[in-house]
């Protein structure tokens, strides 16, 4: 999928409010805060292979805490995250540096899926990067083997634009993904 045909992050915004109406009444997705990183935690070290100190949540909370969201059940527990850094680097789609949005980690918990959540923190982020640390384009790595994610960043606009070899520290590739913002 070209970026021409991406949709916008705007339309992306809203579908996934509309997923979230139906597929989660009663989720919420907010702005993390430091009382959430416990429970990101707790979610990150269940759901992923890649696990960070607390120091590592902390610091993106405070240096980019716009664009790190989580979803949180109807009973209150944090069942899901994106965390996002911005970097200025050489662009994927223009040579020049650009402002780039780096989702760093997401994760939903297991019982959590299929109801939008992962689609709907990928949304916000993407919508923060672009409007409140004014990126003009987003990027993230992916582990060759996990189709379903692949499946949804291509829906959400991203294209493979590279292959990292051995980035996983089990030795696995990874693709990393790019799309334009908005």
């Amino acid at each position: 999928m070209g970026s021409a045909e991406a949709p916008s992050v705007y339309e992306i915004y809203n579908e996934a409010l509309r997923r979230l109406a139906s597929l989660a009444p009663g989720y919420v997705i907010r702005n993390a805060a430091p009382e959430d990183i416990d429970g990101v935690i707790r979610v990150n070290e269940v759901s992923l292979p890649e696990h960070y100190p607390r120091s590592f949540y902390m610091n993106l909370l405070e240096d980019w805490g716009k664009a790190f969201y989580v979803a949180v059940s109807p009973q209150g527990e944090v069942v899901g995250y994106v965390m996002t850094r911005v970097e200025i680097k050489p662009g994927f789609f223009k040579k020049l540096l650009v402002r780039s949005g780096h989702i760093v980690s997401i994760a939903v918990l297991e019982g959590h899926r299929k109801r939008g959540l992962g689609y709907a923190l990928m949304a916000h982020a993407m919508k923060s990067a672009h409007e409140d640390y004014k990126c003009g384009e987003t990027y993230l790595e992916v582990r060759v083997s996990n189709k379903p994610a692949i499946s949804l960043y291509e829906k959400l606009g991203y294209k493979i634009v590279k292959v990292e070899r051995s980035y996983y520290l089990d030795g696995e590739d990874a693709y990393v993904m790019a799309r334009k913002l908005p």
